[in-house]
């Protein structure tokens, strides 16, 4: 399972900067595959569930015979933001939604005042019956991996494979800590030190883990994003400031680590070295009966990792 110390050891093995699915500008279109192609475009849109109003990016048509479409689901404390580059490569071969998770985003915040996973998971679903899509491939990204989970755990005949981009096996220990401490509950303040706060949780998440103990013990050895990518994901953070903390809180409060063993669809385990959930990979597929798995290099990039979901997803 996941430790602190495991991720520093994981870390300290690479020069790339941690990536928790920071955004980096919105990406509209993605580079022409060969002289005279046009661009993907990517297009947004909203759909109703019982809370309200989902917010969601998509790119690519679904083609009779072709490739079931792929459903995706961001990081937090972010947005479908930033899988833009993913959805404009991925839609050039099959139709590709990414939704705003409940509370994120311009997405509706969840009902309950404490949302589990299962929650989340079934308003996935409820999406997807809005959105007429009966039968999909799925992918998720840290808290939209634990989603992910759930979801094709609770709909094993509507999900046909899933791709988990990083997924956290925390050890108890530092689970409950991390519910204590990693993402509080924090409301406009008068003064405006919210903002103060924001640019901050931000930029540690870069530099300690976890990003709560700023000492010599828990520094990564790395650099903070540039301010430029950090003033994009601030204002994700500051979007979902009432409600970021229950996506976070229902991942530290998951059993993940007994949930994975229940997976009855073809999953494919995969992060890149950046990402600190890397060291995860291996365990996690392990717990699972039918799955592949692959650490991309500090070097691979939007191209690469879309050329790895692809030769899973097609196989």
């Amino acid at each position: 399972m996941l430790t602190r110390r495991r991720v520093l050891e994981g870390m300290a093995a690479t020069a790339a900067p941690i990536s928790l699915g920071a955004p980096s500008g919105e990406t509209q279109a993605a580079p022409a595959t060969k002289k005279g192609d046009k661009p993907m475009q990517i297009d947004r849109a909203f759909v109703r569930i019982k809370e309200g109003l989902i917010h969601y990016r998509h790119a690519g048509d679904s083609k009779r015979g072709g490739p079931l479409p792929l459903y995706m689901m961001h990081a937090g404390p972010g947005s479908s933001k930033g899988l833009a580059d993913l959805v404009a490569l991925l839609g050039e071969t099959r139709q590709t939604i990414a939704a705003d998770t409940l509370g994120f985003g311009d997405s509706v915040p969840p009902a309950p005042d404490e949302p589990d996973l299962v929650y989340y998971a079934d308003s996935v679903a409820r999406i997807l019956d809005a959105l007429g899509l009966d039968r999909i491939d799925v992918y998720g990204s840290h808290t939209g991996a634990n989603i992910g989970l759930e979801l094709a755990i609770a709909h094993p005949d509507r999900v046909r494979k899933l791709v988990f981009d990083g997924v956290a096996l925390f050890d108890p220990a530092l689970a409950a800590d991390m519910l204590q401490n990693y993402a509080p509950l924090i409301t406009p303040q008068p003064n405006g030190e919210h903002f103060v706060w924001a640019w901050n949780f931000i930029k540690d998440m870069g530099v300690y883990f976890p990003h709560y103990k700023r000492d010599a013990e828990h520094y990564l050895g790395k650099e903070p994003w540039p301010p430029a990518v950090l003033h994009d994901y601030v204002i994700e953070v500051m979007k979902a400031m009432n409600h970021y903390h229950k996506g976070y809180n229902a991942v530290f409060r998951h059993k993940t680590h007994k949930r994975l063993p229940l997976l009855n669809v073809p999953t494919f385990c995969m992060a890149h070295e950046a990402d600190p959930l890397h060291v995860s990979v291996e365990e996690a597929a392990a717990l699972i009966p039918d799955s592949q798995h692959l650490v991309l290099p500090f070097t691979a990039g939007a191209t690469q990792k879309t050329a790895a979901i692809l030769k899973f997803l097609d196989a």
